[in-house]
């Protein structure tokens, strides 16, 4: 990185979160008391009206004439190191993607403002010498329990307030009379006492002498392992031999629920300092941890998506576990996705990079056959446990009861009445997907969105999931008057009800975005179910992202049959591998498991295949029909939207964006549109996109770049947005 200690006015080029495609130069005129200026510094710019936290990507001498100063340099070391700072202008190129919109989105919320953050006071409270000589003087049992856990060990803030809910005033009082002394804690520092290893099955073996064969050199590993394999024990084993070495290792999981029981594992059987990196985290916890990690002063660090632009000096292994899930992928801003950026990311590191699941995508399956990563199996589960037994609930001439078949009522009692969980998955939350009139067919629509919105009937909201609206239900039908408003079909929240009217006696949970928006609110649940007691559970998609769940024994999964009749191509492989997760939470331990599939296609050439000959032979099956059509990931994909309040504008901005680019500067790319986007409009925005396809990458880059500069020239409305998707999972 280049330096200088110059102290004549320094020209300084920055990267400014802003949506244009350019740097901007700032003058700084003494870098003062032996401060270095360097790339990689943030700085205090005035951007207009505004002021804007910035990334120094030059420091350069020269003319500064009619340069704003910088308004101060806000870091003394970069925090990026320099392989995390390369990968920044790859990332920028390949998404099409301003540096600075790129470089804000690594950091996190806290580090993109001026103020400084508050960061987390965190505390050992122990017994002082003169406290340890005293009996318990104190009186009121509540005093006596806070007392006695002093008494056992060290404790944090967490485990006084266990113990007694008022904690915080009689801590401070036993310490001012030097009973109790505080102690500063670190959050990430591993417990004495580590669990030991369980004995690994002769496929853990095998795989991991062969991902042991790449240490010190970038090599991905497809782990494509079925569900209770143990994978995770794969995980953990890698990520000790990669602490003894003195290293750090980045795990990314799909989903936030995940993390604390990975956290937890990962912290009870390892010597390393862990972290954890995900949105649920204050603003000031995230960036502790952002900041620990590029100090090097965490060793494990386990996160969502945002999690992969953490700085980590020593990193040498990288687990992207559920590696086929489409949370991996940001949807608005810049639209990365995170499996992608990791292995840019281990690939400048020379480091590992193991990428796990019971469900491959396509994508790394397409890999594996062009030989650009190993695939390595793992088909037995551990222990006693075996796949589970399908069972196909035909539903044609069935009487349904809120979404549920009698015989799928029976097969749940079964497994009730033999002290197993049940797990009941509905990939829709709310009480019913409509509400309509059943007179005159009026139904409940968004206003913005153009679409039904869902009753939710515990809160009598009518709701918009995709923008948000909600209304109070009406009493009777707006257009007909009539009072018979029926709601239609049924979410989670509506088999939660019937499952409860038919088994009143059974403890019953439902678990969606709904019931889970308090912080630790799902690991909460987990933990209940994890006790394994006679349990119904009721669930969406968050359920099926990888949990462990022993006492499971049956798993029913309801409302397939949309994604079987989807118009998009990548709904088969999503449905797919949805099926296959969901079947996964069943029969994990010593109890056989079943699993129940309720739908109207029976014969349907997808659930024939899974049903008979697995995930894998789908998916060989669907690559070789991509294969066929040159769609992902054998060819290449990219959107360009454009919205507007006025239909009319999105659509001719993206005609005259298309008529804009050279006829040369299309070769070897099939462009379809403008046409309007399948949701058409929402949030009061007209939709529309050109879809973008071709058999190899470099054309298609060439013709984004080309258009990309069009649309930059010609976006003058200050109410158009619009957006490049590059290798798009959702076409909506």
């Amino acid at each position: 990185m280049p330096q200088t200690q110059d102290l004549k006015p320094l020209r300084v080029r920055v990267a400014v979160p802003v949506p244009l495609p350019r740097l901007f130069d700032y003058s700084h005129d003494d870098p003062g008391a032996g401060q270095t200026l360097q790339p990689g510094l943030r700085v205090l710019v005035e951007f207009g009206r505004r002021r804007l936290i910035g990334l120094i990507i030059e420091v350069t001498t020269g003319s500064v004439e009619g340069l704003k100063p910088l308004l101060s340099v806000l870091d003394t070391e970069p925090l990026a190191d320099p392989a995390l700072w390369a990968v920044f202008p790859r990332v920028a190129r390949y998404y099409l993607a301003p540096l600075g919109e790129t470089l804000a989105t690594a950091l996190p919320v806290g580090l993109r403002r001026d103020s400084p953050m508050s960061q987390p006071e965190r505390l050992l409270y122990v017994l002082s010498a003169e406290g340890q000589a005293m009996a318990a003087p104190l009186r009121g049992a509540a005093r006596q329990r806070l007392w006695q856990r002093l008494q056992q060990s060290p404790a944090s803030q967490t485990d006084l307030a266990q113990a007694h809910a008022r904690w915080r005033p009689l801590i401070e009082t036993w310490i001012e009379a030097g009973w109790v002394e505080a102690l500063p804690l670190s959050p990430y520092a591993p417990p004495p006492i580590l669990a030991p290893s369980p004995p690994l099955s002769v496929e853990q073996e095998a795989v991991l002498g062969e991902i042991r064969t790449s240490t010190g050199r970038f090599g991905v590993y497809l782990l494509d392992g079925v569900t209770g394999s143990g994978k995770t024990e794969v995980y953990l084993r890698l990520i000790a031999d990669t602490l003894a070495r003195g290293q750090q290792a980045l795990l990314l999981v799909p989903e936030i629920g995940l993390t604390p029981q990975l956290v937890a594992r990962v912290r009870e059987r390892l010597p390393g300092r862990v972290a954890a990196l995900h949105s649920e985290l204050s603003e000031g916890e995230r960036v502790e941890a952002f900041l620990a990690a590029a100090k090097g002063e965490i060793d494990v660090l386990i996160g969502t998506r945002s999690a992969v632009w953490t700085p980590l000096p020593r990193l040498a292994l990288v687990v992207v576990d559920e590696e086929h899930d489409a949370s991996y992928k940001q949807q608005d801003g810049i639209r990365y996705h995170a499996r992608d950026v990791a292995l840019l990311r281990a690939q400048g590191m020379a480091a590992t990079v193991v990428l796990g699941s019971a469900t491959p995508s396509l994508e790394s399956l397409r890999n594996v056959e062009l030989g650009r990563y190993r695939r390595l199996l793992m088909r037995s589960r551990i222990g006693a446990a075996r796949q589970p037994r399908w069972r196909v609930v035909d539903l044609r001439g069935e009487r349904l009861k809120d979404g549920l078949a009698p015989a799928t009522l029976g097969v749940i009692g079964e497994h009730l009445r033999a002290g197993g969980q049940v797990l009941v998955f509905k990939n829709r939350r709310g009480f019913a997907p409509a509400l309509l009139c059943h007179d005159c067919g009026w139904h409940a629509e968004c206003p913005d969105c153009d679409i039904a919105l869902t009753f939710h009937r515990g809160v009598a909201w009518l709701r918009c999931h995709q923008c948000g609206h909600q209304q109070r239900p009406p009493d009777s039908c707006p257009n007909c008057q009539s009072l018979a408003l029926v709601p239609q079909g049924a979410g989670t929240e509506r088999l939660e009800a019937a499952l409860a009217l038919a088994f009143p006696e059974v403890p019953l949970v439902r678990l969606d975005r709904d019931t889970t928006s308090r912080k630790s609110s799902f690991a909460a649940a987990i933990d209940e179910l994890l006790r394994g007691t006679s349990t119904l559970i009721v669930g969406t998609q968050m359920l099926a992202k990888g949990h462990h769940l022993p006492a499971v024994t049956l798993a029913v999964i309801v409302g397939v049959d949309e994604g079987l009749m989807s118009a998009d191509f990548r709904a088969s492989e999503r449905l797919a591998q949805l099926i296959v997760q969901v079947a996964g939470r069943a029969g994990r331990a010593e109890r056989a498991g079943e699993v129940l599939l309720q739908t109207h296609l029976p014969e349907h050439p997808l659930l024939q295949t899974l049903l008979r000959q697995g995930y894998p032979e789908y998916a060989r099956l669907a690559l070789q029909e991509r294969q066929e059509t040159e769609l992902p990931p054998v060819g290449f994909a990219a959107l360009i939207r454009a919205e507007h309040v006025e239909g009319g504008k999105a659509d001719r901005f993206l005609a005259e964006l298309l008529a804009g680019c050279p006829p040369e500067s299309r070769a070897g790319v099939e462009i379809s549109g403008p046409l309007p986007a399948p949701q058409p409009r929402r949030q009061g925005r007209w939709r529309f996109q050109l879809v973008a396809m071709a058999a190899e990458r470099g054309p298609l880059h060439a013709f984004l770049g080309v258009a990309v500069e069009q649309a930059y020239a010609q976006s003058r409305d200050h109410k158009l947005r619009w957006s490049v998707d590059v290798d798009p999972l959702d076409f909506g």
